[in-house]
């Protein structure tokens, strides 16, 4: 069986290939995938530009061809069909969803099956983080349903996060920013999925303004919403004053802009690094006045909520706020995501090359298949 696969060069995120391979007839212990269809977004770019410091790269390695090291398949959310199994507990025809590469197959390694799904405990992921290691089964997911696959493979990782970020900053009592009255919640890159996720989640919450940040384009899409209090350009930065209780939560990554953020907002508590969505303006967090930016890592706020929760209360209530979140954003009168769907090779590396360069309606979902 071939597969076929798109290849990023990891230290120039614009330069790509596809790649054709026979893959190897499967071990004993291995499952084969077909990768039907997976969602490509801003969070998938994240895993790109922090692919070395966050090993993104290190899930599913180019270990074939010239300069292999040099290429990296970035990891995507989506679903997939077991087509041959070498697995006594995984039969054919068992679809899933889960973390796999921009191809169109796949070889896993299940460990421990059980009703809910599986691990993949191939040796290269064994000290990679057991959140992106899951595979789960869609016949026993209370978050899955038939009709509505597009919405969870390009909503439900980046809405966990989300969920997980607004958890965090109510779990540390906002850092004190709502000690004196009400505290400013400032979110860049306002228009990206994950962005407008957590808005929801946070509006919900008292004691705090939500405000949204983005380029002149997208003010009217992020008012549309009706989640943020206030939808500013990024040129607007003037407009929140400088001595109000803040805390920054940074989605775009742009260093330049979270320099002049951090130099006028005096009052800021809290300096939150989520993602990248603007690659060619990355930078680092050193010199800066006020706090230091903390890179937010979601699967720690999830082992501690199941601790402390235990895994079955953490899945109740990440259920309730995503059927509450789903059901607002395919609302048929005023829908939130308009999905487009690409298949094929060129296609899936067009959608890439469109999505990296930050083009598109902020509206629009891309759902991808090789």
């Amino acid at each position: 069986m071939h597969t076929t696969e798109l290849r990023v060069r990891k230290n120039q995120l614009t330069q790509t290939q596809l790649h054709s391979t026979m893959l190897a007839p499967l071990q004993a212990g291995q499952v084969r995938l077909r990768i039907d269809r997976f969602a490509l977004t801003s969070n998938n770019i994240t895993y790109a530009a922090f692919g070395d410091a966050m090993q993104y790269w290190q899930f599913f390695p180019v270990t074939d061809g010239e300069d292999a090291a040099a290429w990296g398949r970035i990891p995507v959310w989506g679903f997939g069909t077991v087509v041959q199994s070498q697995h006594a507990e995984v039969p054919v025809g068992e679809r899933v969803y889960g973390y796999f590469p921009m191809a169109s197959a796949v070889d896993l390694t299940p460990g421990k099956v059980n009703a809910n799904g599986w691990s993949d405990v191939a040796p290269h992921r064994a000290t990679l983080h057991a959140v992106y290691n899951q595979y789960t089964r869609c016949a026993t997911d209370p978050f899955y349903t038939a009709s509505t696959e597009d919405i969870q493979a390009l909503l439900r990782p980046l809405f966990i996060t989300s969920w997980l970020i607004d958890d965090f900053l109510h779990d540390n009592a906002w850092f004190g920013a709502t000690d004196t009255g009400k505290a400013a919640i400032l979110l860049s890159s306002a228009s990206s999925k994950t962005a407008y996720g957590t808005a929801f989640q946070l509006a919900q919450r008292e004691g705090i303004e939500v405000v949204g940040l983005t380029s002149e384009r997208n003010v009217a899409f992020c008012e549309s919403l009706g989640v943020y209090h206030r939808v500013l350009t990024y040129a607007q930065l003037d407009q929140i004053a400088p001595g109000t209780p803040s805390i920054y939560v940074d989605f775009a990554g742009n260093a330049a802009f979270r320099k002049a953020l951090h130099t006028h907002c005096t009052a800021l508590v809290y300096s939150s690094s989520i993602g990248g969505t603007h690659v060619a303006e990355l930078g680092g967090g050193k010199d800066l006045p006020g706090p230091r930016p903390t890179l937010f890592f979601a699967p720690a706020q999830i082992k501690k909520r199941s601790l402390e929760w235990g895994g079955a209360e953490l899945g109740r209530r990440l259920l309730q706020s995503w059927q509450a979140f789903t059901a607002q954003v395919a609302n048929p009168a005023q829908p939130w995501l308009q999905v487009q769907h690409h298949t094929g090779p060129e296609a899936v590396q067009a959608a890439y090359t469109a999505i990296l360069a930050g083009e598109g309606n902020p509206r629009g979902g891309h759902i991808l298949s090789l």
